[in-house]
């Protein structure tokens, strides 16, 4: 089954690898009518592997190797091209600028970006063919409630999916449900492979003896729960009760994962802050010539074991007259509305996370009298200020619609989700993966 799409990332960083490679030998080949000798690919290798490992890395960050419900078909294409196009813009910059890259005549750099643009644009449109099943397994999902309906939904409605599901069980109406004929005939007649179901609820446990045989007419089971966190990368709210944080949140030091997180931060906090003070002199003017008013806005955040933090961010609002820890009748300044979407706002916070109250990567710190009303309004809020809060997170990544200054319980209900799924799967690589989406997102404007 490719549900999980992990085996599909693999295939594509794999085959990528392969034509990138491949595109180098027939780069030569045509360039010179003859197959490449050994010392040309010797010559050529070293070099171009270079190149060829910063464009993985920047297929990483446009996203070419997400989960694929993430990578919509029909924008693909131009998603593919931008990639090359800043793959290309690269691989000009070290060949012409860099002595150890000159290899000549240039004439094989332009050759390799033709043909490897053309090899990668095919086999990122028409390679799902090759990974995925032309015959869809056959499936039934049951459970209920919203995440039912949008998982069904979802899977059903979108054909890079190895898996359809011919019909679905609300366990909240099982009751008027002839479980045997009308759902193990059905399973055996269409050749169900695949049994998506809710262990977590009670209702389910009548019909579990009926379901116990399918194990030898070989029908898998899976959880509803984890395909439903694998696909949409939030955890379910319906779920979430004492039992799951016992299960899978634990405050037990990670000491590996700890060591290389803090050495993250030091260095991108230390590296960025540095590189940050060239802006300083222009915002300090910008902000002076705009409203005479001060540069700097200080603001109260709840942090790690709700621990009370102090930020620092360069000023974009014309008063702050604060009312517990909230700004009030202020509106943004002109020269506030570019530092907040180009984030310059927010590098003052670099000193906060190479002192130790933020982390590069977490939760993102909510004000204190926030805190207050979501813990009153939303059940296990606080479970977020387990971790060192973050200046980027999970939640401001995927959370198409988050809440903004007022208090919203739905949407930050919703945010939970997010934060909890980091919660649970927090890992180097997964931090890594967010610092370099959230590099993506500032480069192009689109905000984190």
């Amino acid at each position: 089954m490719t549900i999980s799409g992990k085996k599909e990332t693999v295939a594509l960083f794999l085959g990528d690898i392969v034509l990138l490679y491949f595109s180098l030998w027939l780069s030569l080949t045509l360039r010179y009518w003859d197959i490449p000798s050994k010392s040309s690919l010797s010559l050529h290798f070293e070099p171009f592997s270079i190149i060829i490992s910063v464009w993985i890395l920047i297929f990483f960050i446009a996203g070419l190797y997400e989960k694929h419900t993430l990578i919509l078909k029909s924008r693909l294409p131009s998603t593919v091209f931008n990639a090359q196009l800043a793959n290309s813009f690269i691989a000009v910059l070290f060949f012409y600028f860099i002595p150890y890259f000159g290899i000549a005549p240039k004439t094989n750099l332009f050759i390799y970006l033709v043909i490897s643009f053309g090899f990668i644009l095919f086999w990122r449109i028409y390679g799902d063919r090759f990974l995925h099943p032309l015959v869809k397994q056959k499936g039934i999902i049951i459970g209920s409630g919203e995440e039912m309906k949008d998982l069904l939904e979802e899977v059903n409605n979108n054909p890079r999916y190895g898996l359809e599901f011919i019909s679905s069980v609300d366990l909240n109406r099982i009751e008027g449900v002839d479980f045997r004929d009308e759902i193990l005939a059905r399973v055996y007649s269409e050749e169900v492979q695949i049994i998506a179901i809710d262990l977590k609820n009670e209702k389910v446990e009548p019909i579990l003896p009926h379901l116990y045989n399918l194990i030898f007419s070989r029908v898998k089971f899976i959880d509803m729960y984890k395909v439903y966190e694998d696909i949409f990368d939030r955890v379910p709210l319906s779920l979430v009760r004492y039992n799951w944080f016992l299960e899978n949140i634990s405050t037990e030091s990670r000491v590996t994962y700890d060591i290389l997180k803090r050495m993250m931060d030091v260095a991108l906090s230390f590296v960025g802050g540095i590189i940050s003070l060239i802006f300083y002199p222009f915002v300090f003017l910008a902000i002076k010539i705009d409203d005479g008013g001060s540069i700097y806005f200080e603001q109260k955040r709840v942090g790690k074991n709700n621990k009370i933090i102090r930020t620092l961010k360069f000023r974009s609002m014309t008063e702050h007259r604060e009312e517990d820890g909230m700004a009030k009748e202020a509106t943004v300044t002109r020269v506030g509305n570019f530092l907040r979407k180009t984030r310059i706002d927010e590098l003052p916070q670099l000193w906060s996370v190479l002192k130790g109250d933020l982390s590069m990567i977490g939760p993102r710190p909510e004000i204190p009298t926030l805190v207050k009303h979501y813990e009153s309004e939303i059940s296990y809020y606080n479970v977020r200020h387990l971790l060192k809060p973050g200046l980027s997170g999970w939640a401001q990544l995927y959370h198409t619609d988050p809440p903004k200054i007022n208090a919203d319980a739905e949407k930050t209900r919703r945010k939970l989700s997010y934060d909890l799924y980091y919660i649970k799967n927090r890992s180097f690589m997964l931090d890594l993966k967010i610092a370099l989406k959230t590099l993506k997102a500032l480069l192009s404007r689109s905000g984190v």
